[in-house]
């Protein structure tokens, strides 16, 4: 049971009212993350503008590793859930790619760089080595590349700390 409450989209404040009919467009229902989110029209607005930032951003697959590479580190299990099944429906991940992912790598290796760099800049809240980054470099990523993987981390933190806090209720189906 959550923490926090989570309002039917009809009842969430009059501000978060056109986020969350976009979300129902997309993705033809409102989960509860974004319920929660809804009732400060100010956090699921400003998080609406990081998403749609950051899904120009890396391509989807990196940006799916990256979602279940941090959720594993802070333990969410909303994300994990929630990321597992858009890794699967949207990304096509494997199922071998998931479980990869959430311990930080991939079977390929320029995705390995990647998710390695963001699991250890989750894992050391930024405080990567000289080594660290001159993996990620050697991998093939540009400075704005790396920029935009510690964005997305960071953007996933966010979610992860929300529902954390709130135990939002997973309702995505298990994969």
């Amino acid at each position: 049971m959550s923490r926090i409450n989570i309002p039917q989209p009809a009842a969430a404040p009059a501000g978060s009212q056109e986020t969350l009919e976009a979300i129902n467009g997309r993705l033809g229902r409102v989960p509860n993350f974004f319920r929660v989110l809804s009732n400060s029209p100010a956090v699921i607005n400003a998080h609406a503008a990081l998403n749609q930032g950051l899904g120009k951003a890396l391509d989807l697959k990196t940006r799916e590793r990256i979602a279940l590479a941090v959720a594993a580190v802070n333990g969410c299990e909303y994300c994990d859930a929630a990321h597992t099944f858009t890794g699967y429906t949207f990304a096509k991940l494997s199922r071998e790619e998931v479980d990869l992912a959430r311990r930080g790598t991939s079977a390929e290796p320029r995705a390995a760089a990647a998710t390695a760099f963001a699991h250890r800049v989750a894992a050391t809240r930024g405080k990567v080595t000289a080594d660290d980054l001159a993996a990620i470099r050697e991998a093939g990523f540009s400075e704005g590349q790396i920029i935009e993987i510690v964005a997305v981390v960071a953007e996933n933190f966010f979610t992860n700390l929300i529902n954390n806090v709130a135990g939002t209720e997973v309702d995505f189906p298990a994969i």
